[in-house]
């Protein structure tokens, strides 16, 4: 392909001019705007260990009050994105918020899509338009764009989650914004789901709610996995989707009238859970994958190495425990009463 011509090729009255204009030339940035064969990406693969997240997200629980904070969160920022970009991906927001007890994180709505994956604690909850919300370890609780929600830990120790967010991509669109609210009283629909493959009715209507389930709990997700690995080869990794039982497509568990969404069922963000076996030991990831909208055909992978071979935009988190020995981890895999992290991995690399 053949070189363009630069800025530094055109005189200086010239330039002077185009800008006094509001003018720029597209041919010096094209190749930047438009890579050949191949498109490019800033992210970098990182690794943010969960050993140094923890007592600096603790730290801020004694050095900042919920009242100075309202969302008291350790931004995950790529550096090859710019740490002040506080950019996990191009699309992808990433914090781990702290909620200790006795607090509220005050209720408001944005724009941005948000779900919360459960890392650590007890006896905290989202409410979110009207709905309390359990949030137990591994659970994943959505706050999709325009509820209401807040956050009440009522329990005791810290309440760790990890935040997700398509709000760069909110940013992007010029659409980002939040509305402060008065704290919510607890209501609920009468009509809910509460399994999956089961349309609830009150009175043959079903029911009204914008989102039918908010709240997809892992010790259920963790009960399809296992009975999903029974029947597949005791080394072969299996996986299921979230989903919006409302919704149009696999893998969907926001609205198709969702900002992000594009219109066309696509969702802004995807979540998975995995179980893998290597010979006698097995491994069940909550979320293990979190994607941003995907064409039908591609999958997701489980780790940077991985999705070379794929076009996505994956992120794992790698729940394995270096402290533990082999024994211990399958007892807590079996009992899943908590799950150890060592950290979040983030890749968006594309298929050449």
């Amino acid at each position: 392909m053949d070189e363009l011509g630069t800025l530094g090729e055109l005189p200086p009255d010239y330039l002077d001019a185009l800008r006094r204009a509001n003018l720029v030339p597209l041919w010096p940035s094209l190749r930047s705007l438009l890579p050949p064969d191949a498109p490019r990406t800033t992210t970098a693969p990182t690794h943010w260990p969960w050993a140094a997240i923890r007592p600096l997200l603790l730290r801020a629980g004694s050095l900042t009050p919920i009242e100075k904070a309202e969302r008291r969160v350790l931004v995950l920022a790529n550096p090859g994105r710019g740490l002040e970009n506080l950019q996990a991906s191009s699309v992808i927001y990433l914090g781990m918020q702290l909620v200790l007890p006795g607090e509220t994180a005050p209720n408001h709505r944005h724009t941005p899509n948000a779900a919360r994956i459960v890392v650590e604690g007890r006896g905290a909850c989202t409410i979110v338009g009207g709905e309390r919300c359990a949030m137990e370890h591994g659970d994943l609780v959505l706050t999709p764009s325009g509820l209401w929600h807040e956050h009440r830990h009522e329990g005791e120790g810290p309440f760790i989650w990890l935040d997700v967010l398509d709000l760069p991509l909110m940013v992007m669109l010029d659409v980002s914004y939040v509305i402060q609210g008065e704290r919510q009283a607890i209501r609920r629909d009468p009509a809910v789901y509460g399994a999956g493959g089961v349309l609830p009715r009150v009175h043959g209507r079903a029911t009204t709610a914008r989102y039918p389930l908010l709240r997809y709990e892992w010790s259920r997700t963790r009960e399809a996995l296992v009975a999903l690995g029974a029947t597949t080869p005791r080394d072969t990794p299996v996986e299921v989707a979230y989903v919006n039982a409302l919704s149009r497509g696999p893998g969907n568990i926001w609205r198709r009238d969702c900002p992000g969404n594009g219109g066309a069922g696509q969702s802004s963000l995807r979540f998975h859970s995995s179980r893998s076996s290597n010979g006698s030991k097995t491994r069940s990831v909550p979320v293990a994958v979190v994607t941003l909208t995907r064409p039908p055909q591609a999958r997701p992978g489980l780790a940077v190495a991985d999705a070379k071979q794929w076009l996505g935009f994956p992120i794992a988190a790698d729940l394995k425990s270096n402290s533990e020995s082999s024994q211990l981890k399958e007892e807590r895999d079996d009992a899943f009463n908590s799950f150890p992290i060592s950290g979040i991995l983030i890749g968006e690399l594309f298929a050449h």
